[in-house]
């Protein structure tokens, strides 16, 4: 019955999502789309990012574990934390691409379920609109990358998925980025970490997780993101965000800040992973692992578990988070105080 549910939830979100660019949010307002939980007030997701390669570098054999692994959870929906289509996206909402990396991979009838979408850097050097388009989901209706940046209210956690590779200034030296609707950069940038604060500062989710393709801080290949350490992650620590869940770095990861209750997720191995490629943070690594994969999560109003597994659907690593009903963001109050008032997002 909770399958015939949400693949009754996919029409009614893909549906949804038509009207959604139409009924486009004020200023200052992300775009936002409801998935309500279970009945029973829990949610069940998986992550997964850099993943379209035609089924190639072990693509198939994640999609087939996650096509397990969603079945056991019960899955609601699955999160893409980017660069979806490689290696330069797609020329338009009828590139074969699509189906060949998308629609013919992910088969398990687990992932039947809405997928909310985030661009890498490899989707942008195709047609990054085209991925937006409402004809997209006429291709496959499960595939919601439903606007640059926008917010899945799901009850008892809210997901702010967010555009971070008009961040990466060095994109901006290069002429094959698909930059409509993003130049000029530093009214996108300053433009969207408003929106995102005022977002958050409304959120009365017990779970605030933010979402976006590049890494805040991270142990693999690419290692930390500079532009976003300054711009994005004082906002995150600020408002009581407890998860950011990246892509871009080709591994699996957990690390946490030294600084604040912030967990940073890498769930970037959904195909060709990089081995033996790592970096040093400052945060500490609790877990790293330079092979294929993707994560889960399991979340109450009270509890979150995640798991991380490799290629073959072992468990490589876990994290559980508690937090009581009436707990704000995790700070002691002159703790949050101070780091709220230490943000400064004037100069880009």
């Amino acid at each position: 019955m909770a399958r015939v549910a949400s693949l009754l939830l996919t029409v009614i979100v893909a549906a949804a999502a038509s009207l959604l660019l139409l009924l486009a949010p004020s200023a200052a307002e992300l775009a936002r789309v409801e998935h309500p939980p279970k009945n029973d007030g829990s949610l069940a997701i998986l992550a997964v990012g850099d993943w379209g390669r035609r089924g190639q570098f072990n693509q198939t054999l994640v999609a087939q574990q996650m096509g397990v692994v969603g079945e056991k959870l019960d899955i609601d929906f699955v999160i893409s934390t980017g660069d979806n289509i490689y290696d330069d996206g797609i020329a338009n909402t009828s590139d074969p691409l699509f189906k060949e990396c998308f629609t013919n991979i992910y088969t398990a009838q687990s992932l039947q379920t809405p997928w909310y979408i985030v661009l890498g850097n490899h989707d942008y050097t195709g047609n990054a609109l085209a991925q937006q388009d409402p004809a997209i989901r006429e291709v496959d209706s499960r595939y919601l990358n439903l606007a640059k940046s926008f917010i899945v209210n799901s009850g008892i956690a809210d997901f702010f998925l967010l555009d971070t590779s008009p961040f990466y200034l060095k994109y901006w030296n290069s002429s094959k980025y698909d930059w409509r609707d993003v130049a000029p950069r530093d009214t996108y940038i300053q433009n969207l970490l408003d929106d995102l604060d005022d977002a958050l500062v409304q959120s009365e989710a017990p779970w605030k997780i933010v979402v976006g393709h590049h890494p805040i801080s991270s142990g693999c290949e690419h290692g930390n993101t500079t532009e976003l350490q300054e711009l994005l992650r004082p906002i995150l620590e600020a408002r009581g965000v407890d998860m950011y869940v990246n892509g871009h770095d080709h591994c699996l990861q957990h690390i946490s800040s030294r600084n604040s209750p912030v967990q940073f997720m890498t769930s970037g191995g959904g195909s060709k992973a990089w081995a033996g490629k790592f970096k040093t943070t400052s945060d500490k690594i609790e877990f790293i692992y330079d092979g294929q994969g993707f994560m889960s999560m399991q979340l109450s109003s009270t509890e979150a578990h995640l798991v991380f597994y490799d290629v073959a659907g072992n468990v490589l690593h876990s994290y559980d988070s508690t937090k009581n009903e009436e707990e704000d963001d995790g700070w002691p109050a002159g703790q949050q105080a101070a780091v709220r008032g230490s943000i400064d997002r004037g100069n880009l």
